[in-house]
């Protein structure tokens, strides 16, 4: 397989898989799950057809108080030339050193970074700000949910979606680029799974912290993702459903982005 080298910072398309018992899983809000696949097999046709990286999360590792299952990870990362990142039950350095030895090439961490701030700036210390990614999930808040400081409409949500905190969404992005995040994966709660596109106005905020910024939630096909590269500024956007379901490939996507002037490395 040749690849073409767009000219420019290219964007990426990620291909994420949700875990929950070994398997593939997806819902909507992150609710109502159902088997999507094995995802082994998912992640290598995935690369095959042009993603330049794969997530896991392992969505119920954390409301389980259980860590993400190393054998799985190690399992894929043999196999894998793109870039893995892992999450899902990630609280310490160990548990991050772990999955770095499994194979990852980088951790998401998410509830447990807002309940200890401090676990950002231990990871970035250790490992390097390159292999910190942190996971915001974020939803559209109503002035009721929030008395706070504001510095967006958005609120965080932790615990896979399941508790909605008093905690402005962009304020804490910020804060965790103080303390050494490398990049930033922001999901929208309302969007998640719905395909109705990314929230583009969710993710044009972020887009101003210094670092990649990865939307994430509601993608529905190759439009959303010029819109959300070309108006919104993302440097990568995240998809899980519409690649499990066969709605579209990354292949069809990034030639469509190609089409619009977004530089992508092609296939």
């Amino acid at each position: 397989m040749s690849t073409t080298i767009a000219t420019g910072l290219c964007k990426r398309i990620i291909a994420c898989l949700d875990i929950a018992g070994g398997r593939t899983v997806k819902g909507v809000n992150f609710q109502n799950l159902r088997d999507a696949g094995d995802p082994v097999e998912l992640s290598l046709l995935y690369e095959k057809f042009g993603a330049d990286e794969i997530m896991y999360l392992d969505i119920t590792a954390t409301t389980e108080n259980r860590k993400t299952t190393l054998d799985l990870v190690a399992g894929v990362a043999g196999r894998l030339s793109i870039p893995l990142t892992v999450g899902g039950g990630v609280s310490s350095i160990d548990d991050v050193e772990a999955l770095l030895t499994a194979g990852a090439d980088k951790v998401s961490v998410n509830t447990a970074a807002v309940r200890r701030p401090e676990l950002i700036s231990e990871i970035a210390t250790a490992f390097g700000s390159q292999c910190c990614v942190v996971a915001i999930d974020a939803r559209a808040r109503t002035q009721s949910d929030f008395t706070g400081d504001s510095a967006s409409p958005y609120q965080v949500l932790i615990k896979g979606g399941r508790e909605a905190l008093d905690l402005d969404a962009l304020l804490w992005g910020r804060e965790c680029v103080d303390r050494g995040a490398g990049e930033i994966m922001l999901t929208s709660w309302d969007r998640d799974g719905s395909r109705a596109g990314f929230d583009i106005e969710m993710t044009r905020a972020f887009s101003s912290l210094p670092v990649p910024v990865i939307a994430s939630g509601g993608a529905a096909g190759a439009a959303c993702f010029v819109e959300v590269f070309r108006d919104a500024g993302a440097d990568a956007a995240l998809a899980a459903s519409i690649f499990h379901y066969s709605i579209c490939t990354v292949d069809e996507i990034k030639q469509a982005l190609n089409r619009e002037g977004v530089p992508v490395r092609l296939c």
